[in-house]
């Protein structure tokens, strides 16, 4: 195993040339097409991330299998949703803005996640770690998958075509879903307003699934609704800035953080071992985990 990203050019030409496996983080900003083109006897790129959105699969030759790290950092962004669901459920950063300004504002209930319906909208590895935590809480699991199909204890799975029914019942909506040419914008105007007036979204995904100026919107028109959002739809890694296009901050029931819902001590090493781990499977003519439609991400 070789580190090409210390190599002088030459150096990294050999390198690629024999290279059979190519792990990365984000192999379209740090590979050129002439990189790929060089390396010849490449059969396998293992992703270091878990999101493949960011990375230009139409770089790699159609013989290259790909595979995102799926599911190396589920637990810590579990508990991120975890701590966005509890905290807004219980209205923390409304109240504790009140309090801040002198108001007692103790005549409010807040929600209970005890026999409340927990809807996850991507149920991988993500969704299944945060569906042991919520059940810790007494919540009841609906989850939405490929295929509609789950060993794990659920009342209920589906697949995307049962969004509107889904969504029309939960009181917690969690979206880890990737993001595809299929579930981009996947959840507008028309989703939201399907959803219980008093229902909680969460977005550990991505920013695009959901539509920015419909999110502003209903936030604003139904102020019991809630929303915790950790990916956006302008960040600085892929578009060179945070912003947002609506006063987000301004509104008393959102709650964000800055897409760092996986990072806690020690995850990159997990995260390159979890890799390691399906480079070994490659090798051995194992099957893949992650393994990447390329349909899924490339325009048809």
């Amino acid at each position: 195993m070789v580190f090409i990203g210390k190599m002088n050019e030459e150096e990294r030409r050999g390198a690629l040339s024999v290279a059979e496996v190519l792990m990365s983080w984000q192999f379209s900003r740090e590979l050129s097409a002439d990189d790929l083109a060089r390396a010849k006897r490449l059969g396998f790129v293992q992703l270091l991330n878990a999101g493949v959105d960011a990375s230009d699969l139409a770089a790699v030759p159609q013989n290259v299998a790909v595979a995102s790290n799926v599911g190396a950092y589920s637990e810590p962004m579990a508990e991120h949703v975890m701590a966005m669901t509890l905290a807004l459920a219980k209205r923390l950063p409304e109240r504790h803005a009140k309090m801040a300004r002198g108001d007692w504002d103790q005549r409010h209930f807040s929600l209970s996640l005890d026999g409340a319906l927990c809807a996850i909208v991507g149920y991988g590895g993500i969704g299944k770690a945060t569906a042991r935590l919520m059940r810790c809480f007494g919540a009841r699991i609906w989850a939405l998958n490929k295929t509609g199909r789950t060993q794990d204890d659920v009342e209920f799975t589906g697949t995307l075509a049962d969004l509107d029914h889904v969504l029309r019942e939960a009181d917690v909506v969690v979206l880890s879903i990737p993001l595809t040419t299929s579930t981009r914008a996947l959840i507008g105007a028309r989703e939201l307003e399907q959803m219980k007036p008093k229902a909680i979204l969460i977005n550990v995904a991505r920013g695009a699934i959901v539509d920015e100026r419909a999110l502003y919107d209903h936030l604003r028109s139904h102020p019991e609704f809630r929303a915790g959002i950790d990916t956006w739809w302008h960040e600085p890694l892929r578009q060179g800035e945070f912003r947002t296009d609506f006063p987000f901050f301004e509104l008393p029931n959102l709650i964000g953080s800055p897409h760092n819902s996986s990072l806690v001590a020690g995850i990159y090493a997990t995260a390159a071992m979890r890799a390691a781990e399906n480079v070994i499977r490659y090798l051995g003519g194992e099957p893949l985990t992650g393994f990447v439609r390329r349909e899924d991400y490339l325009p048809h």
